[in-house]
């Protein structure tokens, strides 16, 4: 504890010793620097990007598609084509589960089952990327894509280049697929949370009028819960853009636009990851360098938005 002042020989007050004062600013300020190093840490990152990348490829040529001028724009596109359509299952299928759990199941049975898709959510992105290679490729290449290209044909986007698609079965379909499955927990765990914070009245009061349960979950749960869905579809985007691992082993890594669904591709994470160990000096190193920080600035300004939709859902419930 600080010493108090000292009263002096004429009834004043004496200043406190050097040490006690410093002992003093150390106690009260001490609690802010924890919660101040994941800004720190987050600058840090960003001053280490831009002193490696040295912004020396920014310009339009950086934002272009020709490739041996540094222009990043395939990856950008090959990003947004993985990540959006995985989002849009991974948010339906997800939404589904939320309800299931949230209005359907029994209490019991819902708290046995919800551990398991917490234990998803904890499967490290590599195994997902070996499971997707070694295992759902070649069962894709060989089982079903041949069988479903046909069918969907006339889909845009779904009629193969050539009379079949590739037997290894990597490409855009197989990344969209293991995205879908790694953003899942995520965006299923927080659609969750947010339908639970929907009061009980609101569910005991549709239901004493006679409504069904889903037609209280689709007019009355969900639009009260809405800014908590639409803030997980912003943080599963964000985890969906920067996965980088798991989408190198199965997206077959070329840097050229998809012609179809089952094509090969590459994305920023992707390419970043591909490139770095053979191009550790140099001009390459720089346009990775200002690669990582678009992807970053991305996925930065992505979770802000969905944590703050967040926080605004869980404010409402708690000013009731």
């Amino acid at each position: 504890m600080s010493q108090p002042p000292v009263a002096g020989p004429a009834g004043g007050r004496q200043p406190l010793p050097f040490l006690a004062r410093l002992r003093a600013g150390i106690a009260r300020w001490w609690p802010y620097v924890p919660a101040l190093l994941p800004l720190a840490l987050t600058l840090a990152i960003v001053d280490s990007l831009i002193g490696a990348s040295r912004l020396q490829n920014f310009g339009a040529g950086f934002f272009g598609f020709i490739i041996t001028d540094y222009g990043i724009l395939i990856f950008v596109v090959g990003s947004f084509l993985t990540s959006v359509p995985a989002l849009v299952i991974a948010m339906l299928v997800g939404l589904g589960i939320a309800i299931a759990s949230t209005t359907y199941l029994p209490r019991f049975l819902s708290e046995w089952l919800d551990p398991f898709v917490d234990l998803l959510a904890g499967i490290p992105s590599i195994v997902y990327g070996l499971w997707g290679f070694l295992i759902v490729a070649p069962f894709f290449g060989h089982d079903i894509f041949p069988t479903v290209a046909p069918a969907l044909a006339w889909i845009p986007g779904f009629h193969p280049s050539f009379n079949s698609p590739s037997l290894e079965g990597t490409g855009l379909a197989l990344g969209i697929i293991i995205l879908t499955l790694m953003i899942l927990p995520i965006t299923t765990l927080l659609m969750r949370d947010a339908l639970r914070s929907v009061p009980r009245d609101l569910w005991e009061s549709g239901l004493a009028l006679g409504a069904t349960r889903w037609e209280v979950a689709r007019h009355v749960a969900i639009p009260y819960a809405k800014r908590g869905i639409w803030g997980a579809a912003f943080l599963g985007f964000g985890r969906a853009m920067g996965e980088t691992v798991a989408v190198y082993f199965v997206i077959d890594q070329t840097a050229r636009l998809p012609t179809n669904i089952y094509a090969p591709t590459s994305t920023m994470a992707s390419l970043i990851v591909s490139s770095i160990a053979q191009n550790l000096a140099g001009t390459d190193l720089h346009f990775l360098a200002e690669m990582a920080l678009v992807l970053l600035a991305i996925t930065l300004v992505v979770n802000v938005a969905g944590r703050w939709m967040i926080r605004r859902t869980f404010t409402d419930v708690a000013g009731l």
